[in-house]
């Protein structure tokens, strides 16, 4: 969790309008899907259901919140290139050099300045559909190792796995 007083990035995917029909009529409610992050390699995302737009804002950050991951970030990037699936979405998440900025949709854009990466390049491939777009890249990130603890598991020193993921 975030501590009292530390600034939070916070970003709207989608709100959507959704009606339920009833024997009365319809009942109009609103659907928001909202990033969260500190800008340092914590993020997280949530989905709100509310009658009215503040309200479904509200309750998307307060679960966003709620359901931050840690990211793995070396030099204003992601450690290695990943790709995963969600339904009928795949994303592909490369390290790009300093310089490159965050070259993705907006969607997965918001996510990338949420949690402070700031060169990156995706491909979302298949459905781009915002809520499988969101599951898939959270999937992506959490999937992520740093690279200490590969450089650990493989015996080996920070510098020879940077020299390797270079050439």
């Amino acid at each position: 969790m975030a501590k009292i007083g530390e600034e939070l990035i916070e970003r709207i995917i989608m709100i959507n309008r959704v009606t339920k029909v009833t024997k009365g009529g319809k009942k109009l409610r609103f659907s928001a899907l909202v990033v969260v992050g500190d800008g340092k390699g914590k993020v997280g995302f949530g989905l709100g259901k509310a009658p009215e737009v503040p309200d479904a804002i509200r309750k998307a950050i307060e679960k966003a919140k709620k359901n931050m991951i840690d990211v793995p970030i070396t030099r204003g990037t992601i450690p290695h290139t990943i790709m995963t699936k969600f339904s009928s979405t795949k994303i592909l998440l490369k390290p790009a050099k300093s310089g490159t900025g965050v070259i993705a949709g907006s969607t997965v854009r918001a996510i990338m300045d949420a949690a402070g990466i700031t060169d990156i390049v995706t491909k979302c491939i298949g459905s781009s559909n915002p809520h499988n777009l969101v599951k898939a890249t959270f999937k992506a990130l959490s999937q992520l190792q740093s690279i200490e603890y590969v450089a650990k598991k493989r015996s080996k020193s920070i510098e020879e796995i940077l020299a390797q993921v270079r050439s």
